[in-house]
């Protein structure tokens, strides 16, 4: 014990102790090394497949966080939408006629269950209403996506005209909405 606290003080039967336990710590790094060797190649082949993957994806990072983010999304809808949720989805039309079909189709249709909410209210004003909160409601979407789109310096060329006829569709669209839902229709 007490070459243990004072190593100078070894004598020869610990001397040749402490040599067979430094052979031994020999042999585990020789074990150690061929673990580190095989983590070594395991690394090489994951930065060999990330190269790969970024020479394909011609050096695009945000082609890479794009697939990230998209796999787990995919993994957070899968239980309430199936499998590839955001493929399944972006496969629908997206045309700015498409697009503007289903902004107003979506948002008009709630007009009924607006009037059973107000049922003080006459049909015309609670069209106007109606009307009213819808559109803000558009009007602050549309607002936020061209922020956005100009934020990534992309509202321009065809996706700005895009937004501008999808825009102007709606626009349309809840003027015929209004057309056909208004009692002044009959009196004109």
């Amino acid at each position: 014990m007490s070459s243990i606290s004072n190593p100078s003080k070894n004598t020869g039967a610990e001397a040749a102790a402490n040599d067979g336990k430094a052979k031994q710590a020999e042999g585990a790094g020789a074990s150690m090394s061929a673990r580190d060797k095989s983590r070594l190649q395991l690394n090489a082949a994951i930065l060999q497949s990330s190269l790969n993957v970024s020479l394909s994806s011609q050096n695009d990072p945000l082609a890479l966080v794009y697939k990230s983010a998209i796999t787990g999304i995919n993994e957070a809808l899968q239980a309430d939408f199936g499998d590839d949720a955001v493929q399944n989805a972006a496969s629908q039309d997206n045309s700015a006629e498409a697009t503007a079909q289903r902004i107003v189709s979506l948002s008009t249709g709630f007009f009924e269950a607006f009037k059973k909410q107000n049922p003080g209210m006459d049909n015309d004003a609670a069209l106007e209403k109606f009307m009213g909160t819808i559109t803000g409601g558009m009007e602050k979407g549309f607002g936020e996506a061209r922020d956005i789109l100009k934020g990534l310096n992309v509202l321009q060329g065809d996706i700005a005209g895009n937004i501008d006829k999808t825009y102007e569709l709606v626009q349309k669209g809840y003027a015929d909405f209004v057309a056909a839902h208004s009692s002044k229709k009959a009196e004109a």
